[in-house]
């Protein structure tokens, strides 16, 4: 079935066919009614002390039954790791023909949402009270069964609509590194899903920049969930969903007022509203799904006497990481050399693709993927299915500091990365990617 898009002026894309394909979308809200220690800081110590936004999981599902559906779930939270999603996937599969390359989960990485276990794990430098262990595993459970309602209403609520999408600029995200080279990526994609009637049913955004532009001790979606409010105040019935780019090394600047995450908010909503009101290009073509799982290698891990050394660091977060590898190896456990990291893309056709990359990806990736793909083309996701530590890019996991190596203590990793980590990588892209979006080299 086929849309003609109509227009009184020449325009690139008038009289262009757009496919309608089964789509649906869905929110859930995920804040919590209890107290609940917050992630993303290690210096809060206490359950946070109240809500100043509420937090949603939302889902987009694409295509029907027959061709297998597409989902992709948006989490307000620091991180989602891949034991939730390994869990939600194993319900979902059990009850909708949603298979593991058609499905992705994308934390926003707010830095004010409740911690979960499995992400961050030695983000305080100590071990965490025994009695605030119970509300940070019950939102654990919690939010997984919410992640499963959304993606199984969003797969109920299908109903006919097109596709279409479009790339904007924010600048509010600069790289916080203390380095020479500074690299930025303000691309804003934008896919609009439109119903038969004409309305705007979904917004779904991405955009590389951290959501740490305030650190309260309460319950908020940062810039994130202020840009999916100002969407869903323009677009009254559509749902917003808000992913983040490759923007570990990228920070919304200046920062640290409320005044500043709503400003960012809006300034995203509006550049996303202009787009979705304007000439979008259209999203045509089955989905195609792909996904690898590779291991990204650790450098050499410290010898028993060097985690002994690193044990009487005067660092907290250090002395505590050392701690609990030698209690590891006290305990006759192996410490791991790789981990596994899933690299997944959609296909739209020949029109659009999108790459998951788990993480806290640095921008150097999402930079190159664009070089070494059609730029008009692709659109590039971080902390998407798990989000297990920092990835640096080859230049900077050669510059060091905080995201080259130095964040690896707070995720409970041996050491920092090999060398070949992003070669192994983009590999991985290239091998998941339909070799007709490949930039031909010269």
């Amino acid at each position: 079935m086929k849309f003609i898009l109509l227009s009184l002026f020449l325009s690139p894309f008038a009289l262009l066919a757009v496919d309608t394909r089964q789509v649906g979308a869905a929110s859930v809200d995920i804040t919590p009614e209890y107290p609940v220690r917050l992630s993303g800081y290690g210096g809060r110590r206490l359950p946070n002390t109240g809500v100043s936004q509420h937090i949603f999981a939302k889902a987009l599902a694409i295509g029907s039954d027959e061709e297998g559906p597409a989902v992709i779930v948006t989490v307000d939270n620091c991180g989602v790791p891949a034991a939730m999603r390994d869990e939600v996937l194993k319900r979902l599969a059990a009850k909708t023909k949603v298979v593991n390359e058609r499905f992705a989960i994308c934390s926003s990485h707010t830095h004010c949402a409740p911690m979960l276990i499995g992400v961050l794990p030695n983000l305080f430098g100590m071990d965490i009270p025994a009695e605030h262990l119970p509300a940070i595993e019950r939102y654990t459970r919690e939010l997984t069964d919410h992640i499963e309602k959304v993606a199984l209403a969003a797969l109920a609520d299908r109903k006919p609509a097109t596709l279409a999408w479009s790339v904007g600029k924010v600048g509010f995200a600069a790289n916080r590194r203390n380095f020479p080279t500074k690299p930025v990526d303000h691309d804003l994609p934008v896919l609009r899903a439109t119903g038969a009637d004409g309305k705007v049913r979904a917004i779904l955004t991405s955009y590389a920049c951290h959501c740490t532009t305030i650190g309260i001790d309460e319950i908020h979606g940062d810039w994130a969930g202020c840009a999916q409010e100002a969407l869903q105040r323009e677009f009254p019935g559509a749902i917003a969903l808000t992913a983040i780019g490759c923007g570990a090394d990228q920070n919304p600047n200046p920062r640290r007022t409320m005044e500043l995450v709503k400003q960012y908010g809006e300034d995203l909503g509006a550049e996303a509203k202009r787009l979705v009101l304007g000439e979008m290009k259209p999203v045509n073509g089955p989905v195609k799904c792909n996904a690898k799982q590779i291991d990204l290698a650790f450098g050499t891990l410290p010898t028993h006497e060097e985690w002994q050394a690193l044990a009487a660091s005067k660092t907290p977060a250090i002395a505590y990481h050392a701690k609990k590898n030698l209690a590891r190896l006290d305990r006759g456990e192996k410490i791991p050399t790789h981990l596994p990291y899933f690299v997944q893309t959609w296909a739209f056709g020949n029109d659009m693709a999108m790459v998951f990359l788990p993480g806290e990806i640095t921008v150097d990736y999402s930079l190159r993927i664009k070089r070494e793909f059609d730029h008009a083309r692709m659109w590039v996701n971080g902390y998407s299915n798990d989000v297990p530590c920092y990835v640096p890019s080859r230049r900077v996991l050669d510059e060091g500091g905080y995201e080259g190596a130095g964040a690896m203590v707070y995720y409970d990793r041996p050491t920092k990365f090999a060398l070949d980590v992003e070669e192994r990588i983009m590999k991985a892209v290239h091998e998941v990617t339909p070799k007709g979006f490949v930039v031909p080299r010269q």
